[in-house]
């Protein structure tokens, strides 16, 4: 079979919002997206998917799950077929179902939990942040507040080469090398990756840290080190920042991609909360395919010298293909010798945002402003020059109104007319493209299943009136999978409701610790019997939004505490009852003497 590991890479690095949009049409709605659901037939959308918990749940029908079992539901697939699609579909070799390993990465057995071990070294440069006076006035220098290196998590790595073995006991240990927190030299000596920087921690759409970035407070080079590709971390997918902007985002309308690190923080500190930053390479599809994701409006914001030109070309030629009609790309170039950071420093946020609604240039704009600087326009081989050049770039457009206008516009500019242009590009007038992925475009059984009925009945069960203690629990538990290493006593058991799932989940999590997230949790359960009341819970924590991560350990424990005090009063009762009519026999006098001192 294939191996676990592999998985939970791939929900980690699939987007479930990319995979179901590339079936069916999703429009955004709040926090997430919405539709009619494929699998029972309504006029109203009760289909939600949720980019931030990473599962997809039906109001109407029952129907939930993640990434892959939404494939395996519409698509027909049997589960090896769907994992083997969604990997395909991002580039993620699939491994040998006999052996424990994928392309060059190794994951050893018992330690899939990379995200703790990146978790404590986190918390490790927080601390050491907290006592370096010079780290604390670089700070302070370029004007961010305790509160935003707070949110950030921003922290320090100390000099020295092995700091980091004050955090882990075993600072040999495999894991250390595969997320990239050391560095193993040819004669097999270790030490940190990350030596007298300034670190941001780099997180996950889920909040999880998976990386870092690292920033010298002085001259070295390189300026920024940044992690190595993990099987936490590929940067061409993921984004800075993401998840601090992600309410502002929502609110402004927009999202601001900018360069660096210190820029999100910088615009943050000054109230432009909506920045995000792509990790020390090219903007990538798959950063656009995020991006456009969370907002309708995208504006890249690039310095305006002869890199950042260049840099915010790339991310036009690996935006043409995504951007869809009723989307909004922009590029947004800073004076000569500015930065965001430096630009918002000097001239505030009204001034920022000033210049960004007054000088950004429309995808359009800026593609045609590029093309016609590279010709000579005054020469009819120049303008056959320009034609030249933007027919690639125009075949690439897939939305169909915007690839109209620019037909229309380049026909002006090289002084030919529109039926001309199309008839050299070879264009058919007679019909509208069709712009449907193939997998959109091919049939898909709509099958609902007797589960989704229960599931339905459970749901609505539970919506009636407030939750229960335990349906509480179950609720925070499937939220934060986590929360099941805090329970350290063994629970009342149950073989029926409410209380039998509950304990059934709680003893898979205690004994796959690496099991963190909800989609992986209803992917384990999918044809299990507890099927539909983890998929109807699943729906209600989708109801209720996002909590506090904190908050929820707290609840939680507070919730088992209780749970525990209920279930030894019920026994105690019990006792108590049989004392009266038959007598207790010496076993049951002790467990009757005990519960009775503890309640006291």
């Amino acid at each position: 079979m294939i191996p676990q590991s592999f998985i939970q890479d791939l929900l980690n690095r699939v987007d479930i919002v990319d995979v179901v949009e590339s079936y069916i049409p999703l429009k955004k709605a709040g926090a997430n997206y919405a539709a009619c659901c494929p699998f029972h037939g309504e006029k109203t959308p009760s289909f939600t998917v949720s980019p931030g918990k990473q599962f997809y749940h039906c109001f109407g029908c029952g129907a939930h799950g993640s990434a892959i079992g939404f494939v395996m539901e519409y698509a027909g697939l049997g589960f090896i077929e769907a994992v083997k699609e969604l990997a395909e579909n991002i580039g993620m070799p699939v491994p040998d179902e006999k052996r424990e390993e994928y392309g060059a990465r190794k994951i050893e057995p018992g330690t899939d939990d990379l995200y703790e071990l990146m978790r404590q070294a986190t918390q490790f440069y927080r601390t050491q942040l907290k006592q370096s006076d010079a780290a604390i006035a670089y700070l302070k220098k370029r004007g961010l507040s305790g509160e935003i290196a707070a949110r950030f998590g921003i922290g320090y790595a100390p000099g020295g080469w092995q700091n980091l073995a004050a955090v882990f006991s075993d600072y040999s240990a495999p894991p250390l090398l595969q997320c990239g927190l050391v560095i193993e030299n040819d004669e097999g000596k270790r030490y940190d990756r990350f030596r007298d920087r300034i670190m941001f921690p780099i997180q996950n759409q889920r909040g999880m840290v998976i990386g870092f970035g690292g920033r010298v407070m002085g001259q070295g080079e390189p300026k920024y080190l940044n992690s190595p590709e993990t099987p936490l971390f590929e940067k061409g997918m993921e984004l800075y920042g993401l998840p601090q902007a992600r309410k502002a985002i929502r609110d402004a309308g927009k999202v601001l991609v900018v360069e660096g690190y210190m820029d999100v923080v910088a615009l943050a500190q000054h109230g432009v909360e909506y920045a995000v930053a792509t990790l020390g390479t090219a903007t990538t599809p798959m950063h656009v395919q995020k991006l456009l994701k969370q907002s309708d409006e995208v504006v890249f914001c690039f310095d305006g010298d002869d890199a950042g030109r260049r840099a915010a070309w790339r991310a036009l030629e690996n935006s043409l293909g995504l951007v869809a009609d009723g989307k909004n790309l922009a590029f947004l170039f800073l004076p000569q010798g500015e930065d965001p950071d430096s630009y918002i420093r000097q001239s505030g946020k009204d001034g920022f945002e000033s210049l960004l609604r007054d000088e950004a240039l429309s995808l359009s704009g800026f593609l045609l402003r590029e093309l016609v600087a590279k010709v000579e326009m005054q020469t009819q081989e120049g303008r056959a020059r320009l034609l030249e050049l933007a027919r690639p770039l125009l075949e690439q457009i897939k939305a169909p109104t915007i690839h109209l206008m620019l037909r229309k516009r380049m026909a002006e500019l090289a002084g030919i007319s529109q039926t001309e242009l199309e008839d050299l590009f070879q264009i058919k007038r007679d019909s509208q493209p069709n712009y449907q992925s193939a997998d959109a475009q091919r049939g898909a059984p709509m099958k609902p299943q007797a589960r989704r009925r229960e599931a339905i009945a459970q749901g609505q069960k539970a919506r009636r009136q407030a939750p229960s203690l335990t349906r509480k629990l179950l609720q925070l538990l499937v939220f934060q999978p986590q929360l099941a290493a805090e329970v350290q006593v063994d629970l009342p058991e149950d073989n029926e409701g409410d209380l039998a799932g509950f304990n059934a989940l709680l003893e898979f999590l205690r004994n796959n610790p690496h099991i963190i997230t909800t989609p992986a949790v209803l992917e384990h359960f999918r044809n299990n019997q507890y099927a539909p009341l983890l998929g109807a819970v699943a729906g209600e924590v989708l109801e209720q939004g996002n909590w506090d991560v904190e908050e929820a350990k707290a609840e939680f424990g507070d919730g088992i505490t209780r749970l525990r005090e209920i279930a030894r009063n019920k026994r105690l009762d019990i006792l108590r009852k049989q004392a009266g009519l038959q007598g207790l026999n010496p076993e049951e006098k002790r467990e009757f003497q005990e519960l009775v001192q503890r309640r006291v």
